[in-house]
């Protein structure tokens, strides 16, 4: 149909998202596929270690090689209870975001041959890199780091315009990227009718407050 790829988030302990083990997610689709890229809108890096991150991404890049992408974000995707089962005694993991990132970059790096610590796979591969966001401040990174932004307009479509500008006016090039590249996430419903998605947006509304009230039932 012309899309260039399909990406899965990370959530958890959300009963109605199957979306939790994303690289294995991401591994069952592009297994299915052919052609389209297939990766994470996106792994919510303080969740894992970079080196955990840069074996499965690599793994992934190795049985289909030029088809995965690699969004990263820096929220829980879940509750604050979750969060703290997932990163155990690591809950200040979020302000690690940036160093965790240059270190993801370092695992893929060919320069880290002569380190104590490799990823196998994932050394040399050239996995894109997307910085994820839903405020200003994933803006700023992504601007400094020179890499791909994705913006959560469907989260937080006030602050779109802003996050944007910011990134595009403050961007520096880099090995991986020239000039600027923005996806901006957006909510898009489709019917053969206005009736029918009318229907079908009321369901979804119904839908996302039950999950936000936790009252959403079968």
């Amino acid at each position: 149909m012309g899309y260039k790829r399909i990406w899965m988030a990370e959530h958890h302990n959300m009963e109605y998202i199957a979306s939790s083990a994303t690289s294995v997610l991401i591994g069952h689709v592009a297994g299915k596929t052919n052609s389209i890229r297939v990766g994470s809108g996106g792994i919510m890096l303080p969740n894992h270690s970079p080196l955990v991150i840069a074996e499965q991404f690599g793994t992934l890049e190795s049985i289909y090689p030029g088809r995965i992408d690699l969004g990263l974000g820096r929220v829980p995707g879940s509750d604050q209870e979750t969060a703290y089962a997932l990163r155990r005694n690591n809950m200040d993991a979020a302000q690690n975001f940036p160093q965790d990132i240059r270190k993801l970059q370092t695992y893929f790096s060919e320069e880290n041959q002569d380190a104590k610590v490799r990823a196998f796979p994932g050394e040399g591969l050239n996995i894109p890199l997307y910085i994820l966001g839903s405020s200003t401040d994933s803006a700023y990174l992504a601007a400094e780091f020179g890499l791909p932004y994705a913006f959560a307009s469907h989260f937080a479509p006030a602050q779109l315009k802003t996050a944007i500008s910011i990134y595009r006016s403050r961007f520096k090039a880099s090995e991986s990227l020239a000039k600027p590249y923005v996806i901006a996430c957006v909510n898009v419903l489709t019917a053969d009718t206005d009736e029918e998605a009318n229907i079908l947006l009321n369901s979804l509304i119904s839908l996302i407050i039950g999950i936000l009230t936790n009252t959403h039932k079968h």
